[in-house]
């Protein structure tokens, strides 16, 4: 397991969270159900695939997991101060955010009070208004109401019977070795008291006052039968956003699995989406990758000596590296290049 390390939100809350990979920040907004000890469990699948792409930056939102339990206040203002407060103590100048579900509306409003450090967003599976907003049916409203008595009654129990309830929403097409990998993340994640207060605060989450005002490059993918955010909450999110670009993909999941074609397709769109966003003008596509990763390495700040004990070369093949990357960029100088590098968006303070 990979150090777990600590933030402090505005109001005094401790946030756990874990880095792991190299290459571009990518920071994932705080979503429901995550706990930092156990959640290769079921993320696994997400964090290996985005670590091996991404320095990747996860934290468990206040209440859950590691970060504080019984925090006084658990609100969609408090997680966005939460996100601002993990993003500042990583130290990343720049970087791109990764929102699920509810984490897409905190990414949102995240760049649009912060557009200078947001290169790029990643949001899957979101939304701009949670479900206590949208228009349904009465039948519907009493459902959610009954959800949320779900959550009292049987969240933290022994019998998973209640909470497959939810399991069967977020993942219908899971195997049942992973629904059951989901249903005790969803025990271990939060108490019944917290997680009843997180559903009731994202029913209430609405953006669509800020997300028109984000012109960040954004990523919008949604399963087409999703059947805990309807498709079309993915496609108004993507209609608000003016710098989007939306993938419809097939799955009745939520949240996807490792197995399903849909995960392999967000992922390759994920790759040619990154890919465009961190070389704006172009100059770094004839970049190979291990020049990316010097690259990245140079903008941090690092000599041709830590730079060599990080990517396991010599000195002399971090200079060749240097002399071909120099001229791809049109930089005379390492100066210049690490200006150049860093307006991209690659680099990070060292901690």
């Amino acid at each position: 397991m990979e150090p777990i390390r600590f933030a402090t939100s505005s109001d005094g809350t401790r946030l756990a969270y874990a880095v792991t990979g190299s290459g571009t920040p990518l920071i994932k907004a705080p979503n429901w159900i995550t706990h930092l000890e156990h959640d290769r469990g079921f993320w696994g699948h997400w964090v290996d695939a985005l670590s091996a792409r991404h320095t990747f930056v996860r934290f468990d939102q206040r209440g859950c997991g590691l970060s504080d339990r019984e925090p006084a206040e658990i609100s969609f203002d408090a997680w966005v101060r939460d996100l601002e407060a993990v993003a500042d103590a990583v130290g990343y100048e720049r970087f791109g955010l990764l929102g699920i579900s509810q984490g897409a509306a905190i990414a949102i409003a995240y760049a649009a009070r912060h557009a200078e450090r947001v290169t790029h967003l990643v949001l899957y599976g979101g939304y701009v208004r949670g479900k206590a907003l949208r228009e349904m049916p009465s039948q519907q409203r009493e459902l959610h109401a009954t959800l949320g008595k779900l959550i009292e009654l049987g969240w933290g129990g022994s019998d998973p019977s209640f909470r497959q309830v939810f399991a069967a929403q977020f993942m219908p097409g899971a195997s049942p070795e992973r629904s059951r990998a989901f249903n005790n993340m969803m025990r271990v994640s939060a108490t019944p008291e917290v997680a009843l207060r997180i559903y009731n605060a994202v029913g209430d989450i609405d953006v669509r006052d800020k997300a028109p005002r984000v012109s960040t490059p954004a990523l919008v993918a949604h399963a087409r039968e999703d059947r805990r955010v309807p498709f079309e909450e993915g496609r108004a999110l993507a209609a608000m956003l003016p710098n989007s670009h939306f993938v419809p993909l097939d799955s009745p999941n939520h949240l996807l699995t490792a197995e399903e074609p849909a995960w392999h397709a967000l992922l390759a769109a994920i790759d040619a989406f990154t890919a465009d966003s961190r070389v704006p003008e172009g100059r770094f596509a004839a970049l190979t990758a291990r020049e990316r990763d010097v690259l990245d390495a140079v903008a941090q700040g690092l000599d041709n000596a830590q730079i060599a004990a990080r990517l396991g070369m010599s000195e002399k093949t971090v200079r060749n590296h240097l002399t071909a990357i120099l001229p791809k960029l049109g930089a005379e100088t390492r100066a210049q290049a690490i200006v150049q590098a860093r307006e991209a968006g690659f680099g990070r303070r060292p901690r």
